[in-house]
């Protein structure tokens, strides 16, 4: 009866070894039907060898373009550039800041919704996963359809280096930016990186010129790599009450109901230092949910 030799004990055995260590290893990831799917979410597996995969959204949040109002002006504009975007034109990326709860990311929803039928789709990344910008670029990268990452609430602290990644997407590799993406972010803050004091001491004059320090130039540029900059002020007492009307309407009350919910939306809002969209909507939300009690 033959015996087996040495070598072939030990392919035997590296060959069990492999089979096992195979079974522990994720599913090869399957890309979304891009034809079905309006948005994904990108996520990176925990581990050190954790993969980044595009998690499709299931429900995609229904607000549209018509729901918004009080912001007609940033509105157009942002609208503007998708429909460039999305019919192959030039177009730029876009940095909405401003105050909170004023529709910013609401915008970037609704648009999503408006140009889903012409190839428009989303992913949501992370502050936290920008560094895989790069890798999300190479996956949709010569797709028919055109893709806004969308980084929502973006700032950067001091020692964060994820702004690198990011700055290299926008304009700053040797790659050039594939056509069919672009980066929208929203921010509560114009720089997206803090400053301090003591930069501005890195300030020099020369022949009347001002040229600031080598800190201040770096948080300024990775602003400046959006090509359209669109700001978002607090609303008036008017404005607010308008964004109430609107929200209360969806829910079926008559205009009669809305103004007799006129002191008490002005209270909520009192109630919570602020007259923004996010806050109309919350109080639009809760009227109607008292009211469906009472019935």
């Amino acid at each position: 009866m033959p015996t087996s030799s040495p070598l072939e004990n030990l392919l035997a055995r590296a060959e069990s070894v492999l089979t096992r260590f195979e079974a522990l290893l994720p599913a090869p990831q399957q890309e979304p039907d891009w034809s079905l799917v309006f948005a994904c979410r990108w996520r990176r597996l925990k581990g050190p060898a954790g993969r980044g995969q595009l998690l499709p959204v299931r429900q995609v949040h229904p607000i549209r373009l018509a729901d918004l109002t009080g912001i007609d002006d940033q509105k157009q504009r942002i609208t503007a550039n998708t429909r460039q975007f999305v019919a192959g034109k030039p177009a730029n990326n876009v940095l909405l800041t401003g105050s909170r709860g004023s529709g910013k990311s609401s915008l970037v929803k609704a648009l999503l919704n408006e140009f889903f039928p012409q190839g428009l789709r989303l992913i949501e990344v992370d502050k936290d996963e920008l560094t895989d910008l790069p890798e999300i670029v190479d996956r949709i990268a010569g797709r028919p359809e055109k893709f806004i990452l969308f980084c929502d609430d973006l700032s950067f602290e001091a020692g964060e280096h994820a702004y690198k990644a990011l700055k290299s997407v926008l304009d700053g590799s040797i790659a050039a930016p594939p056509e069919n993406v672009l980066i929208y972010a929203t921010s509560n803050r114009r720089h997206l990186m803090p400053e301090f004091f003591s930069e501005n001491l890195e300030t020099t004059r020369e022949d009347g010129e001002i040229h600031p320090g080598e800190a201040i130039e770096e948080k300024i540029s990775l602003s400046e790599r959006f090509g359209l900059w669109i700001s978002f002020y607090p609303f008036d007492q008017d404005g607010y009450l308008e964004i109430v009307a609107h929200w209360m309407q969806s829910f079926g009350f008559s205009r009669q109901e809305i103004a007799a919910a006129r002191g008490e939306a002005l209270n909520w809002a009192l109630a919570r230092g602020s007259r923004s969209g996010r806050v109309a909507w919350q109080f639009a939300r809760d009227y109607a949910g008292r009211a469906a009690e009472k019935k």
